[in-house]
């Protein structure tokens, strides 16, 4: 787990209602927003306790720093703890950081490969309008998040870590747009070379061999590259501070002038190395990004165009109408009420056109913004582009999942299309899966914590197809029971490589589906008896009965058996006996009364 305070960059940017619109807001994906938690304010809702907190804040008007306190826990991939936790989580990280009175709002994102918690805090206390800055919060934050690990059995993270400063936010520019960056480049390339140099003639030349100079700036020393851009030497390496370079190379000497060869090598913005080739993919993202603008611009101009074209003929029809009610007939006040129907109907349609026309716009600039790398290919890879989806899982930050896993081995049995939610920057696609999601890295795919039968079904289902029907499952005991469950209520074709869960499969396969009947009585789904063909019901005791093999008892009760029921026909042939014996009666019984008389 890492605990990490994200500053703003100016005032302008320190919109505690813009961070929490941002944080709250589920962006169309079903599981990217987790638990949502509004603490120390009266409102019960989101927009509410944005306004009171933003009531808060203004009454200090004294402090000019930022009164927004963005924080931000993650957590390490695989990891998904239950919602107990996160509360736990949450509240004892602000309390550690001093904040434990103060009002936030925090949420919980699912849509990474990492589950984080996003926290805005309100720095200005809610009694007693005073602003809190938390005292060296890194070293505040790392000594919670270790305690936190050892207390909810979390498992272990780097929380000292090496890099600070510029150096730390290259790194993490690096990892989230996928572009090398100048100090990472220069570490990479050129950096034993240049602590080797043993003067400054060796340094400038070393400079000169890869495109870059080092020049006085301020008090300091920066190395410049030919794109202009720049970085402290002490960025690099400790020791190459310019004390410790003047200490160890004299004064400084400024790089002679005389005539330059070509550099041997230098700086240019390309993606990180990794294992996939993706030169004819930032070709194609590069001139998608230079011809942006113009594209962008003839796409509004289009749209303007049909704006303007739509309200010419809104208003043609409106003159159109008003002209037939001139010409029509009737009196002074039936042509006003018709004229101003007219009007009210020429008003709603000019709102309806300026409405898409917003719209439109909208849509437009969000489609034709310009995109970090890493973004271009995560966009490309949602479209279908396979390139781009290996580009991103070759990435060197892309990682196995972890956890609750199910990986299928054989022949790929391409099926049903499952809905994509999201696609993240090292390529795990997450589909949906019932209330739950699915991760798919190419190679395993990850259940969520808590998910139901049908979609532990909808993963087994995907690893087929995808992988192959010899499926291994990985994570806790629970998650293997419910594996074997839901693929035996399922009836998936499939195979379980652990020789235990097979047998357990095959034994419930076994359970729901072995049944046996009575001597004579036909088995389940052929040729109904004689008396069953009748076109008629049968009464209980004429009812054949089964046993399924591993019940308590037999379902027919432990009684004598009854008489048989008469088969159909024999009940006529009773009746018309006893008709007949009946009529003989009478007819007797006539004859005895007539000789009586």
């Amino acid at each position: 787990m890492i605990a990490k305070h994200v500053p703003m960059r100016s005032l302008g940017k320190s919109d505690f209602a813009g961070l929490v619109n941002y944080v709250t807001d589920a962006q169309n994906k079903d599981h990217r927003l987790g638990l949502v938690q509004i603490t120390n304010c009266d409102a019960g809702s989101v927009r509410d306790a944005i306004t009171e907190i933003l009531a808060t804040q203004h009454t200090n008007t004294r402090a000019k720093s930022d009164k927004t306190y963005h924080l931000i826990v993650s957590f390490r991939a695989g990891e998904q703890p239950d919602a107990d936790t996160l509360r736990a989580v949450e509240e004892r990280i602000c309390a550690g950081l001093g904040y434990g009175e103060h009002q936030r709002i925090s949420a919980v994102h699912n849509d990474t490969d990492n589950l984080h918690i996003h926290i805005a805090i309100n720095k200005i206390h809610p009694t007693r309008h005073t602003i809190h800055e938390p005292y060296y919060p890194h070293l505040a934050l790392a000594d919670l998040c270790e305690t936190l690990e050892r207390d909810y059995g979390l498992e272990a993270d780097n929380h000292r870590p090496q890099q600070r400063g510029a150096a730390s936010r290259a790194a993490d520019m690096e990892r989230h747009a996928g572009v090398e960056s100048l100090v990472g480049w220069i570490k990479r390339e050129c950096l034993d070379d240049i602590k080797a140099a043993q003067s400054w003639t060796e340094l400038h030349q070393v400079m000169r061999d890869n495109g870059l100079e080092i020049t006085p700036r301020g008090n300091g020393l920066v190395i410049r590259a030919d794109d202009g851009m720049m970085v402290k030497p002490s960025t690099l390496a400790r020791d190459l501070s310019k004390p410790a370079l003047e200490k160890r190379l004299g004064a400084f000497e400024a790089s002679p002038d005389q005539q330059e060869k070509p550099p041997r090598r230098q700086y240019q913005k390309k993606p990180v190395r990794s294992r996939a080739d993706t030169t004819e993919l930032y070709a194609r993202y590069k001139d998608e990004q230079k011809n942006l603008t113009s594209t962008r611009a003839e796409a509004l101009a289009a749209a303007k165009r049909r704006k303007e074209r739509a309200v010419v003929a809104a208003k043609q029809k409106a003159a159109t109408k008003r002209a037939a009610i001139k010409l029509a007939g009737g009196g002074r006040m039936a042509k006003k009420l018709l004229y101003s129907q007219t009007s009210v109907t020429l008003r709603a349609e000019l709102d309806g056109i300026y409405k898409e026309y917003t719209k439109e716009r909208e849509r437009l600039h969000q489609g034709h913004q310009r995109r970090q790398w890493a973004d271009w290919l995560k966009q490309e890879a949602t479209q279908g582009n396979s390139e781009a989806l290996a580009a991103l899982r070759a990435r060197e930050a892309a990682q196995g999942l972890k956890g609750n896993t199910v990986k299928g081995q054989g022949q790929a049995k391409p099926g049903h299309a499952p809905v994509i939610d999201n696609i993240t920057k090292t390529g795990t696609i997450i589909y949906r899966a019932g209330a739950s999601a699915v991760r798919d890295d190419g190679d395993r795919l990850q259940v969520s914590t808590g998910i139901d039968r049908a979609g532990v079904q909808e993963a087994l289902r995907l690893a087929a197809e995808r992988y192959g029907s010899r499926i291994t499952v990985n994570g806790t005991t629970e998650f293997k029971a419910q594996a074997i469950r839901a693929a035996v209520d399922g009836k998936l074709p499939i195979t379980f490589a652990d020789p235990a869960l097979e047998k357990r499969r095959l034994a419930l396969l076994q359970d729901n589906f072995s049944v046996t009947s009575k001597p004579g009585v036909p088995g389940v789904g052929k040729i109904p008896p004689m008396v069953a063909r009748a076109g008629r019901l049968r009464s209980l005791s004429q009812a054949e009965a089964l046993q399924i093999e591993g019940a308590a008892a037999a379902v027919t009760p432990q009684k004598p058996a009854p008489t048989p029921a008469p088969v159909p026909g024999e009940l006529e042939r009773r009746k018309a006996k006893l008709q007949a014996e009946l009529n003989a009666k009478k007819e007797k019984a006539k004859q005895r009364k007539g000789r009586g008389r």
